[in-house]
């Protein structure tokens, strides 16, 4: 890893170490006003507080673990259903059955994704496991597509077409001829995919879906505090900054992992 990319990696894991256990650290209530709305840093309350007169350093603290577990999960769920249906997709002989299914990746794929979380999770209110499986599924299209079509290049070289003529069965083939090949690709798309994802549920939190206030959520904050970014801007700025610093350093370490495992295109042997 370069000094640049180390330079970004480094501030989105202390990122992802302020979501997961920030909710773990003894501070102040994130619910009980201690001063007036937007009142600016001081000594015991280093970040202000916000538009109801909150501290807004416990707030970011404990804002985060949502927005990233739903993130995370998000982006397994959609990792997973779309490399079993891109690989599927991609070394299937059912050609009626793949254009049939690609047709219906492709009109969820044409729904705008912003609706369709709102279609999906204000049917369950106040449910973030809901945000979470909505995010997955408008971001699946986009993960079979690009799975489809590497598969199906990996599925062309002149090892896989000899290993399908020996008659060796399917998952033989896209375990040995397939899948070392997919693995750079699958996670620089989940990297993608998390940045997307986080967006999705950002965005969500500053809609109000999932868990409603006053549960604090890095997104909503944005929502709430902009009101008063002249007086008070960290509210605001806090929350922003760690999203961006989150989206960014997780791409680049994933980005850095993919190159890690990028394997020769090369057949891999079996072992007995």
């Amino acid at each position: 890893m370069t000094g640049r990319s180390r330079v970004i990696a480094v501030p989105a894991l202390l990122v992802l170490l302020i979501a997961m256990a920030g909710p773990w650290i003894p501070v102040d209530s994130t619910t009980v006003p201690i001063g007036g709305p937007f009142e600016a840093p001081a000594g015991a309350h280093p970040l202000g507080t916000d538009v109801l007169g909150r501290d807004v350093l416990p707030r970011v603290l404990v804002g985060g673990r949502v927005l990233v577990t739903q993130a995370a999960a998000a982006t397994l769920l959609g990792s997973l259903i779309g490399l079993a249906l891109g690989v599927w997709l991609g070394v299937t002989h059912r050609r009626t059955a793949g254009r049939v299914l690609m047709r219906m990746v492709d009109g969820l794929a044409a729904l705008p994704a912003l609706l369709l979380i709102l279609l999906l999770a204000t049917g369950v209110p106040g449910n973030d496991a809901a945000v979470a499986a909505a995010i997955a599924l408008v971001t699946v299209p986009f993960s079979v597509r690009i799975i489809r079509e590497c598969t199906a290049r990996l599925a062309a070289t002149d090892y896989a077409r000899h290993a399908e003529a020996r008659g060796e069965r399917t998952l033989t083939r896209v375990r040995y001829d397939i899948l070392p090949g997919l693995v750079p690709v699958a996670m620089a798309e989940a990297g993608i995919r998390f940045v997307a994802a986080t967006q999705l549920a950002a965005t969500a939190g500053f809609l109000g879906l999932g868990a409603g206030a006053p549960v604090a959520n890095w997104g909503r904050m944005v929502r709430e505090n902009g009101t008063g970014i002249a007086m008070n801007p960290l509210p605001v700025i806090v929350p922003a900054a760690l999203l961006i610093l989150l989206a960014v350093g997780v791409t680049i370490l994933l980005d850095r992992a993919s190159e890690s495992t990028r394997l020769a295109p090369e057949r891999i042997e079996r072992t007995a």
